[in-house]
């Protein structure tokens, strides 16, 4: 790569020279600009037609949303002809002083507390609902601890921040039209607690027929939900200045907000970055919080240089010879957590200034009616180049907990973390920070499933890794220590008795605890 480089550096950008097009090659070019503009104008039309579908009250809102689905089908058909990717080659690692260690901002003494949290707000995300587990309605009401779900326990933590320093961080949840009525309802039953709470929904995009690149939807009003989908979290920009909360927050002096995805347990306000964005000589309108990468997080998105910007790479702008590079935890050693810090007043000037832009991911499915679709959507995390003096800062592990899967479920039930006024933290009894690896089977996937499986949590503090699969159910009392794995096989089933303690050990075959 470095070859490579220096061969680019040594060629003065002086004697590049356009490429020249063959005749041919300007037709098809040319073809391809005049069928794009054809598939975007088909597209308004049909567009057009749908907000003349709904309620008239509501049109307005309807017609802004999709002035922002138009723009990125726009983009889409634009770089799917131009056939544009990354190119690997101009990949560097981020400069030096762009993504700091969390250590050096500890450093600081935190004086005047109050002053910093008046200027924040915490936004979580919380448009998925617990469908993956097995549970109806948003995600954010799933009991995760102690018969808290994730917004009790969200509201707990700022519920304390709010009184111990006598200040005002309000809570903003983005919903989707799939959680955004039931999330309504549910934040009546906190009207009592020292946290204002707000919420806003973000867009209705209509899914694209692969085919014909037309909405699936016939109208607003009567299609069914399958037509539509909420395109990413990328859309908190939009949807926020939209909802005029953004504006309102400016006003009353706020500065940054706190966005993380509300299943993220870690993502907790933190003093010591807070002080950093709001006194440090370099204004900071972005900072992402990464963390190393382990082998569960291959996957991840990671901050790389590209064209002279800060940028988040996904896995999915790849290309196919370079994603093997791209999983190695030697060469790209941080991942996105997904806990952003961002400016209000400069989120405001970029959508103003039009000069917001994030890559696309295309989502292509099929639906229950057999129609393939494609749904374009965007990353919160990819809007970091569109800010002045992005930073990255490598934070410890503990501020990355997400609970995606019962698997994560059983680590946070588990003895391995006490819990605070809403705050998880690791247990000090346990002698190592990281998290063990846990791997359940298809017959816990579902919370009800899974909680019957467990007369209670096993003891996981000196658990490296655990592997779970057929049909096995768990004592109380029982305690799992370094490597366990339990294999029932078809037709099998393993009852693990109450009180047993599984050290480094295989359990296979047939193993039964009979009531007498």
């Amino acid at each position: 790569m470095s070859q490579s480089t220096s061969e680019y550096e040594s060629t003065p950008p002086t004697t590049k020279r356009p490429i020249k097009r063959t005749p041919s090659q300007l037709d098809i070019a040319a073809f391809k600009d005049l069928t794009t503009i054809d598939a975007l104008k088909t597209l308004q039309k049909s567009l057009n037609k749908l907000v003349l579908t709904a309620p008239p009250q509501t049109q307005r809102e309807i017609r802004t949303e999709f002035d922002g689905f138009e723009q990125l089908f726009g983009r889409y058909l634009h770089d799917n002809a131009d056939q544009s990717s990354i190119d690997w080659q101009e990949i560097q690692p981020p400069p030096e002083g762009t993504v700091i260690p969390y250590k050096k901002l500890v450093e600081a003494d935190i004086d005047d507390v109050k002053n910093l949290l008046n200027k924040l707000i915490v936004v979580k995300l919380n448009g998925g609902l617990g469908t993956t587990m097995g549970c109806q309605g948003p995600k954010s009401v799933i009991s995760v601890r102690s018969g808290l779900t994730f917004l009790d326990l969200t509201i707990q933590q700022l519920e304390q921040l709010n009184r111990q320093y006598n200040c005002d961080v309000p809570l903003v949840l983005m919903n989707s039209f799939n959680t955004h009525e039931e999330t309504e309802k549910i934040l009546q039953k906190y009207s009592h607690v020292s946290v204002k709470i707000y919420n806003f929904h973000q867009s209705k995009y209509p899914r694209v027929d692969r085919e014909t690149l037309l909405p699936v939807a016939t109208n607003m009003t009567g299609s069914d939900n399958e037509c539509w989908y909420p395109p990413g979290h990328g859309d908190v920009y939009q949807s926020f200045y939209n909802s005029g909360l953004l504006d309102q927050f400016i006003e009353q002096g706020k500065e940054y907000m706190f966005l993380s995805n509300i299943d993220n347990l870690g993502a907790t306000v933190d003093l010591y970055i807070l002080k950093h964005l709001l006194t440090d000589a370099t204004k900071h309108e972005f900072v992402m919080e990464v963390t190393d990468k382990t082998r569960a997080d291959v996957k991840g998105g990671t901050l790389i240089e590209y064209q002279g910007k800060l940028r988040l790479l996904e896995i999915a702008q790849v290309p196919k010879e370079h994603v093997d590079e791209f999983k190695s935890v030697s060469k790209f050693r941080i991942f996105n957590t997904n806990n952003l810090w961002i400016n209000l007043p400069a989120i405001k000037r970029i959508i103003e200034d039009k000069m917001l832009h994030m890559e696309i991911i295309v989502n292509h499915k099929t639906l229950d009616k057999g129609i393939n679709v494609i749904q374009l959507e965007t990353a919160s995390g990819a809007a970091i180049k569109s800010f002045e003096g992005a930073q990255g800062i490598n934070v410890p592990r503990r501020r990355f907990l997400p609970v995606k899967t019962t698997s994560d479920l059983l680590l946070v039930m588990s003895n391995l973390f006490t819990l605070n006024r809403g705050n998880l933290a690791m247990n000090k009894q346990r002698s190592f920070p990281t998290v063990p690896l846990v791997k359940l089977g298809t017959s816990f996937n579902k919370v009800k499933d899974f909680l019957s499986r467990f007369q209670s949590i096993p003891d996981c503090l000196e658990l490296d890794s655990l592997t779970v699969s057929g049909d096995v159910t768990f004592g109380k009392g029982v305690s799992l220590r370094g490597t366990v794995i339990i294999i029932a096989n078809h037709g099998d089933r393993i009852d693990i008795p109450t009180g047993a303690i599984l050290e480094n050990k295989i359990v296979s075959g047939n193993l039964r605890i009979l009531e007498h």
